[in-house]
């Protein structure tokens, strides 16, 4: 199981805790928690990735372990302290103005 620890304006869209548990088939990559996050909840659809390029919504990062993982490939393998569940995958509303 995967932790994802959500911004507050997503887990009260889709009325769930801030951080959820999800399980992904395959490989653990970006995408694959994405997939998974967004089929369990599907009001979620297109608030995290827009809707037709599946690219990352320009004001919303991605962490894990300390590191940025925002410009990483979506297919790329997330750590494995995330993969064992010992990490949270975190969505992280950016923050902007001035």
């Amino acid at each position: 199981m995967i932790r994802v620890v959500l911004p507050e304006p997503l887990s009260v869209l889709a009325r769930i805790d801030r951080e959820v548990t999800i399980e992904v088939e395959g490989a653990a990559t970006q995408r694959a928690v994405i997939d998974a996050l967004e089929a369990a909840h599907p009001v979620l659809r297109g608030t995290i990735r827009h809707h037709a390029t599946q690219r990352r919504r320009a004001y919303l990062r991605f962490f894990a372990c300390g590191l940025d993982l925002s410009h990483e490939a979506p297919d790329a393998l997330l750590p494995e302290e995330v993969v064992a569940g010992r990490e949270p995958f975190l969505v992280v509303g950016a923050m902007a103005g001035g």
